[in-house]
């Protein structure tokens, strides 16, 4: 009830597109989908990117951090070419805003490693893993 009561409260405070309404519907929904509601978090979710896209630009890093979020809900729902095309886009964010050497980007090519792993894709999975340790080692 405190995140829904944040959320509300912040709707209230700065209107409903606002950047701070949309980090309270990213926290809602996280903890949506950590408790299994996947059709309570998949709205917020996509309301918290299509906020984001609009107020800070569709090349801004929280847009990014987002699209990621979405995608990991989707993945736990096995809707695995939708997670993998937001999983991409976020990494593309990332390397525009950061560079191709950030550990955002690490963190991103992981996410989308293990969405390949998830399916037995470990092929595709593998170099993945690399670049994103790789990456690890140079800026850790």
């Amino acid at each position: 009830p405190h995140y829904e009561c944040a959320l509300k409260l912040f709707e209230e405070m700065f209107g409903p597109d606002h950047p701070k309404v949309a980090k309270a519907l990213n926290h809602l929904a996280l903890l949506l989908h950590a408790q299994g509601e996947y059709v309570k978090a998949k709205p917020l979710h996509e309301r918290a990117v299509r906020i984001r896209q609009e107020k800070l630009g569709p090349n801004h890093s929280d847009v990014a951090e987002s699209l990621k979020n979405l995608a990991g809900l989707l993945q736990d729902q096995a809707k695995y070419d939708e997670a993998k095309t937001y999983y991409e886009r976020a990494i593309q964010i990332w390397e525009k805003v950061y560079g191709h050497d950030h550990f955002q980007v690490a963190n991103g090519l992981g996410k989308l490693a293990d969405l390949f792993q998830d399916q037995g894709k470990y092929n595709q999975a593998k170099p993945l893993y690399e670049r994103a340790v790789e990456i690890g080692e140079k800026t850790l």
